[in-house]
Formats: structure tokens, C-alpha cells, sequence
């Protein structure tokens, strides 16, 4: 009920159904209603288009759920144009939802990074990952791991959790493959309100370090918008002699994600003694980050690192100060900076625990479909958290099965009369009030035009 909700009062449900096409019939579904109806099935835990038949216990408010053949027949249907318009309507949902956002009590959830707020800044996270595939799917293939299946890349944006673009690859893509990395990166950013689009952090891993997307990154500046981006960086010869020749003096205790220092890492500049720097793009830094090594590096140890004692972690940057944040030019604030693109492997756990785990149908279109389906139910369960959630300490960032158990399988008892519908819930439930809160706040959210 919840997600539902938040579809419908946001407009989304509304907004598929205007740009997808439509039939007539008895038996017609709005393919917007089918696509919104799979998302939410998607989030209450379904793994197939079968599992369509998990909102059947709510047909007293929505109606009988569409059956597996529509659910079918609607990803099928989705061809380029199509994708691209839901993208539009999508983009134009979102852009009403960080405006509802802005004018909470505590307003938009800028990302918080080492206790400084980066207030303005929207921080778009790129990164890959394998889905399996457990039969002879279309377009599924070797992966690098040695498994077989696909290699979708996604962008997500770690200020709000929502899933912004996915780009659906066969297991054999390259992980840094620049094309690929370009596309989605631009569909993401296409999906942010114009507004929000003047200040732009992009944080990837070691596959983002390629010279034409760094170029690229760098030409999307303009005097009206800043785009600035962390990558990893792979450590050859050539930077282990720069290392090797940093005073012990220049090293600097890492901070942690609240601000406090630690002895436990250390961060450095590194850029004015690599040489690799100057056939890069202009302005590019290189931030090296030094730990003991554990237990299970020993066997990957360089010669350096065997000789130091210290693991050796470099990243390359085009930031030489964040507007608006201070401190932002120092090495440490870098290094935490981009240590935090790690939560980019919680959303991407999120996704497989919400329908990416895997894909469903022998067809690339139907599977496509799906992903844009897990996509949709990334950002309903944002904005049923951000939007009627937002001050619930134990729900604010709940997983998505702890989500589902505390509020989306709520045991409530829907009953009928006297032209009324009242929905029971236990008083002993311990979430009964946050249910009713969020419901009460969904309900009031102004309708679209």
C-alpha cells in the first residue's frame, strides 16, 4: 500500500501511463499501471513475473494485480523509444520529488562526508556487477570471474539512494569500457532536475581511469556547471618509485567517515612526483593512501610494499577545492572522499536483493524490461523512506528486508461497511505508528497536474 501510494502521489504511475501506449478492451492494462504494479512486487521480495500474484491479497484496494502474460507482453513491447520515454516521464517524477524534498523540515539529504556537509553537490556513483545466469539466456555469456551470465554497469546517486540509470551488457563487456561508461553516466545525469545539475561529484573505481572518459568528464564543465570526479587508479612502476621517494614527512594521519583522524591509514599528495600525470588530462591529481596490509593481501604484496610494510592504494582527481566545502583541497579529505563511493556496493546489493539477482526471461528485451523494473523499485523504496520515513531512526535507511518485515508485510486486516474501508493494524505491532505516519504523509502529498 505504501509504495503504491508514493507511485500514485508522485505522479508516477500517472506519467507511465501517458506516454506508453494504450489498447481498449475490457481486458486492457495501462502499461505504466503494469510496470508500477511489477516494481512494487519487486520490492516486496518477487524473483519472476509469476510473482505478480503476491499483490493478489490486495485486491480489495487496487484491484486484481495484471497476470503474468501482461507482465510479459508489457516488457516486451519496451523498444528503444519507448525506454526513452519512460526515462523522460521518470526524470520528470524525480525532479517533483526533490522538490518535496527541499521543503522537509530538514531539507535535501545532502551527503554528509569526514562531518563536512556537501551541501549543492549531487554525488553520482558508477560501478558493475555480475548476475548469473543459470541457463542459456540471450545475450548471456563468459564473465571475467570465470561465471556466466550478464554485466549490467549502473549509475546510482548517494546523496538520495535512488537508481538513476542501467545499462544491461552481456557477461563479456569490458569493465572499463569507455563508450558504455559515457552512456550511462550521461542517462544519469539526464535524470537529475535541471536545477540540481550546477554542482557534480562522479565517483568511480579503478575501471574509470581511462583517458577519454576523464577528457570527457572534463569537457561537461561549463561556466554555469562544475563537474568534478574520483577514479582509482592501478599503481604501476613508475608511481611505486614516486612513492618511494615521498618524505616521511608529508604523510598525514587518514580520516575517518566522521571527521575524526586515525593512525590505522595515511594519505599523501603524490601528483608532483609522478610523471604518468603530465600525458593525462590537465589539472589531474594523484591522492596515495598507505595501510597495513591484512592477512589476506600477503600474497599480492609488491616488492615496495614487502620492503615498507605499508599497502599502497592511489586515487586520481580533478579537485582542487569544492565549492562551499572547507578543507576540501586537503589529501585526507580527498582520500575519505572517495573511500566513500564504497556504499555504491550496498545499493548495488540492495538491487540483487530487490530483483537483479536474477533475470527471469530468455529474452533480452523481457530482461531488459525487468531491469528497468528494479530500477523503479530502487527509487519507490527511496521515496517511500526519504518522503514518510525521513525521521524514523530504525527506518530511515532500512534494508530492504528489513523494510519489508517491518512495514510492507504489515499484518493489517483490511475490512468493509457502511461504504467504508477500514484497515485494521495490532497495536502491539511495533511499527503500527510509523506505518500510519508514513501513510498520513504519503496521502497529503499534493497531487501532480
Amino acid at each position: 500500500m505504501l509504495l503504491r501510494k508514493c507511485a500514485d502521489r508522485t505522479g508516477l504511475t500517472s506519467g507511465l501511463n501517458r506516454i506508453l501506449p494504450r489498447g481498449a478492451g475490457p481486458g486492457w492494462w495501462d502499461r505504466g499501471t503494469v510496470l508500477v504494479s511489477l516494481a512494487v512486487a519487486i520490492v516486496l521480495g518477487a524473483t519472476s513475473m509469476s510473482d505478480i500474484g503476491l499483490l493478489t491479497h490486495q485486491g480489495l484496494v487496487f484491484g486484481d494485480p495484471p497476470s503474468e502474460a501482461t507482465v510479459r507482453r508489457a516488457l516486451a513491447e519496451l523498444d528503444e523509444a519507448g525506454l526513452k520515454r519512460i526515462a523522460k516521464a521518470r526524470a520528470k517524477v524525480r525532479a517533483r520529488v526533490w522538490d518535496l524534498l527541499s521543503r522537509r523540515p530538514a531539507g535535501f539529504p545532502w551527503l554528509t562526508v569526514a562531518g563536512k556537509l556537501l551541501s549543492g553537490w549531487v554525488i553520482i556513483d558508477l560501478d558493475a556487477t555480475l548476475i548469473t545466469a543459470h541457463s542459456n539466456k540471450q545475450g548471456a555469456a563468459a564473465t571475467f570471474k570465470r561465471g556466466f551470465g550478464f554485466h549490467p554497469l549502473g549509475a546510482w546517486c548517494a546523496d538520495t539512494g535512488e537508481s538513476l540509470a542501467m545499462l544491461l551488457r552481456s557477461g563479456n563487456a569490458g569493465s572499463n569500457t569507455v563508450t558504455d561508461h559515457i552512456r550511462v553516466l550521461g542517462d544519469a545525469i539526464t535524470q537529475l532536475p535541471v536545477a540540481y545539475r550546477r554542482k557534480i561529484l562522479i565517483r568511480i573505481d579503478g575501471a574509470g581511469a581511462t583517458h577519454d572518459l576523464l577528457e570527457h568528464i572534463e569537457q561537461m564543465n561549463r561556466l554555469w556547471r562544475t563537474v568534478k570526479f574520483t577514479v582509482g587508479w592501478t599503481i604501476t612502476d613508475t608511481d611505486e618509485t614516486a612513492i618511494a621517494a615521498l618524505p616521511e614527512t608529508v604523510w598525514t594521519d587518514s580520516l575517518q567517515q566522521d571527521g575524526t583522524a586515525t593512525d590505522q591509514a595515511q594519505a599523501a599528495e603524490l601528483t608532483g612526483l609522478n610523471q604518468r600525470v603530465e600525458s593525462w588530462t590537465p589539472g589531474l591529481r594523484l591522492i596515495v593512501r598507505r595501510t597495513r596490509p591484512t592477512a589476506r593481501h600477503t600474497k599480492k604484496l609488491t616488492d615496495l610494499e614487502k620492503r615498507t610494510g605499508w599497502r599502497y592504494q592511489v586515487i586520481a582527481t580533478n579537485i582542487r577545492r569544492l565549492h562551499g566545502v572547507a578543507g576540501s583541497h586537503h589529501p585526507q579529505f580527498v582520500d575519505v572522499l572517495h573511500r566513500s563511493h564504497a556504499t555504491v556496493e550496498d545499493q548495488v546489493r540492495h538491487g540483487k536483493a530487490m530483483g537483479l539477482h536474477n533475470l527471469p526471461s530468455k529474452s533480452w528485451t523481457v530482461n531488459q524490461g525487468w531491469v528497468l523494473a528494479c530500477n523503479i523499485a530502487a527509487d519507490l523504496t527511496a521515496w517511500t523512506r526519504l518522503l514518510g520515513l525521513h525521521d524514523q531512526p530504525d527506518l530511515a535507511h532500512a534494508e530492504p528486508g528489513t523494510l519489508r518485515y517491518r512495514l510492507l508485510h504489515l499484518p493489517a486486516k483490511l475490512a468493509t461497511h457502511a461504504r467504508r474501508r477500514t484497515l485494521s493494524i495490532p497495536e502491539d505491532w511495533p511499527w503500527a505508528t510509523a506505518f500510519t505516519l508514513c501513510w498520513q504523509r504519503l496521502s497529503t502529498l499534493p497531487l501532480t497536474t
